[in-house]
Parts: C-alpha cells; structure tokens; sequence
C-alpha cells in the first residue's frame, strides 16, 4: 500500500510540472505573438539583410563537385576537418538566411495591409516566399548539422534554399518597385 501511494505521488509530481512545463511554454507563445504583432517593420533594414547575404559564397560551400574535390585531394583527417569548417560557415549563411526571411516575411505582412492592391499582393507573395525560405533555411541547417557531426557521410543535395532565396528575392524585389507606396504603411523603427 505504501509502495502505491508513493508511485501515485510521484505521477501527480509529474503530471502538475508537465501542466507548469505547458503552461510556461503557452505563455512564451503568446508573448512572441504579441510581440511580433506590433514589432514595428523596418523595410529598408530588412532589404539590406537580405541583400546583405554573399549567395555566390554560400553555394560554393555548398557545391557537392568542391566537396569531392577536396575529398580526393586531401587527407581524411584533413578533410573532415575543412568539410566541418565549411558546414559550421554554411550554417551560419543559412541562419542569416532565415532571419532574413523572417523580417521579409513582416515586410510582406505590412505590404499586404495597403489600399494598393499591386503593394498587396507583391506583400502576399513577399511573405509566402519568406515563410518558404525560412523552412528551407532549417532544412539546410539541419543538413549541415548533419555534415558537421558526421564529415564521412557523403553529402546528399542540399535543400533548395538557393532557388527558394532567389525567387524570393525576385518577388522583393518587384515589391521594391512599388516602395514609394509601401513607406506610408510600413513604420521605420524611430518613428
């Protein structure tokens, strides 16, 4: 008797931090939905992190002819090391990448609320193409977290987040050229 009523404290111990663990977790989301709703955008902060990003670079960390290369060329030993240099540098693009996308992806948001319906609908696929590049920049992370902890594996194709950046970038930038109307919705941060 004495051994249940033991195990039955020791479920609702676990039970109650679970619903403390849920509820923390709970109160994090809806801080960070709150804060990115009224986060102010800053378009032309976000463009040039965007544009910020050396693409050519990253594809070539990336380009599976210079991983064979080098794995031809060099010592094993020297070769996991370069090629888990290579994936923490790729991991890193692919990171910016994201954080990029996210503010685009609230550049894309703002340019929907206009009464223009060009600016809006360049903000729709703004943000559609953001969110896609954001996933595709965790993809592309995991893959290289993957290349980093395990430099012997032969590297499959990376995640498209190069074609994904650049039609997002298309998309930016016919938005771009409707930029004069998207200054009087989207708030620079010292306003």
């Amino acid at each position: 008797m004495e051994h249940g009523a033991s195990t039955l404290a020791q479920g609702l111990i676990a039970a109650w931090t679970l619903v403390a663990v849920a509820f923390v977790a709970l109160g994090i989301l809806v801080y960070v939905a709150i804060r990115s709703r009224t986060r102010r955008v800053d378009l032309e902060k976000a463009v040039q992190a965007f544009r910020s990003l050396d693409i050519e670079a990253f594809r070539n960390l990336v380009d599976s002819a210079e991983e064979a290369f080098l794995r031809d060329n060099l010592s094993p030993k020297k070769f996991r090391e370069i090629k888990r240099q290579r994936a923490w540098a790729a991991l890193i693009y692919a990171w910016e990448a994201g954080r990029a996308a996210t503010a685009l992806a609230m550049v894309g948001q703002a340019a929907q609320r206009s009464p223009n319906p060009k600016i809006a609908a360049s903000g729709v696929q703004v943000a559609e193409n953001a969110f896609r590049l954001r996933l595709q920049a965790i993809r592309a992370s995991l893959h290289l977290l993957t290349g980093i902890l395990l430099p012997d594996l032969q590297s499959r194709s990376l995640p498209p987040l190069v074609d994904q950046y650049e039609r997002t970038a298309e998309t930016l930038f016919r938005l771009g050229r409707f930029s004069s109307g998207v200054h009087g919705f989207v708030r620079s941060k010292n306003a």
